[in-house]
């Protein structure tokens, strides 16, 4: 993050020289990254801390300056951060705004020279309205459910290991978390007792009494969640604590695509469960809903991975594992359609936040005659040709 754009920086920043054609002669052409001037970055709560600092390092090292807005979600964070910024950055340099939906609204009524917005689509349709005011480019980093393909060659045990990692992580509040498995019905069963082994080997036979569980983010998406839990389908978990906001690792067994945890991303604990006999039964399902942000394939058949990664459009995933994308610095992290545009981490966050100027630099030792009025047949038209082809 920080610490890589520091040993970084310079070289990102640097020209970058690029061939000059021949009817360019004589001139060198190079690309220059420039800042965009004063960029808004708009952090959601889940990982409030990562998820601001993250675009603004990537901002700051681009050269430009930035205001920084931070969930009202999570005030305390906000707070933390706030007071550091004020400790490292004079405020023409880098402003905090604390505060909610007020505040929100009137920074989007201001002109900025680009908007960088992690959250959910509801709110990056509206970012991007008032982006469309000013002709402000933006990067917006959304969501969406990521499918979780298992099919039949799958290794269940350390797929299932993999997955409840990557599922329950934060409680299930990560936009690149699972948010259902796709399963082939031949190994569906014993991948669902798989999962429930695994989560009770990761988080105990009571997992909302262990000190290191987390908890929903506030009342409203834990009653959102609690709603989406269907007892008939709970093959583990299904338990919550309203006094301290906690829901259990959820398993949800013979769901179908009409169920209600099935129409929204789910942001929680709550792992359901489907089951598909061809492949091509998944590609077609994935292609009439939106592009998700993440998808993740368990899978011993090459030449399936090369085939699922060609025809499932989807922001970036993995293959047997889940997550982990993300955590790569040489790899730009972003979504695609519905998940979200643009990319960030590594030299991709810095690109991001910069302008490529492209620039000729044309020689005064010699110049063409060929190119300027009047136009003359022969030698002048041979060489055109030549400079052209």
């Amino acid at each position: 993050m920080a610490s890589y754009m520091i040993r970084h920086t310079r070289r990102f920043a640097s020209p970058r020289r690029v061939h000059t054609p021949l009817a360019q002669f004589a001139s060198a052409s190079y690309q220059k990254p420039s800042p965009y001037g004063n960029v808004l970055i708009m952090s959601p709560w889940n990982y409030p801390f990562l998820l601001t600092i993250d675009p603004l390092a990537d901002a700051i090292a681009a050269g430009n300056t930035a205001v920084v807005k931070p969930s009202a979600y999570s005030p305390a964070t906000s707070a933390v951060i706030a007071q550091l910024i004020a400790e490292c950055f004079p405020p023409e340099y880098v402003a905090v705004v604390t505060g909610g939906r007020k505040e929100n609204a009137a920074l989007l009524e201001k002109k900025f020279d680009l908007i960088f917005f992690t959250g959910s689509q509801v709110v990056g349709r509206e970012v991007l309205r008032h982006d469309a005011e000013h002709l402000t480019p933006a990067v917006l980093e959304l969501g969406g459910k990521s499918p979780c393909i298992v099919d039949s060659t799958a290794k269940l045990a350390l797929a299932a290991k993999r997955i409840v990692f990557g599922k329950y992580l934060n409680c299930g509040q990560t936009c690149v978390a699972p948010d259902y498995i796709l399963c082939h019905r031949g190994v569906k069963d014993q991948l669902v007792e798989e999962l429930c082994r695994q989560t009770r080997l990761q988080y105990g036979e009571d997992p909302l009494a262990g000190p290191d569980y987390g908890r929903i983010v506030n009342e409203k998406h834990f009653d959102r969640l609690c709603g989406l839990m269907d007892p008939e389908k709970t093959v583990l978990g299904g338990t919550a604590k309203r006094d301290t906001l906690q829901i259990a690792p959820t398993v949800l067994d013979n769901v179908t695509w009409e169920d209600p945890v099935m129409q929204e991303e789910i942001f929680g604990p709550i792992l359901p469960v489907l089951t598909f006999d061809r492949f091509e039964e998944v590609y077609a399902l994935l292609a009439d809903r939106p592009k998700p942000l993440a998808l993740y394939l368990f899978s011993e058949d090459r030449g399936r991975v090369r085939e699922v990664t060609e025809r499932c459009s989807y922001g970036g995933g993995c293959v047997n594992d889940t997550i982990i994308h993300l955590a790569t610095s040489e790899m730009g992290f972003g979504g695609v359609g519905e998940s979200g545009m643009g990319a960030y981490h590594g030299k991709t966050g810095f690109d991001a936040f910069s302008h490529s100027k492209s620039i000729v630099d044309k020689k005064t030792w010699m110049d063409l005659p060929m190119r300027y009025q009047p136009y003359r047949r022969g030698l002048y038209g041979a060489l055109l040709r030549m400079f052209l082809r």
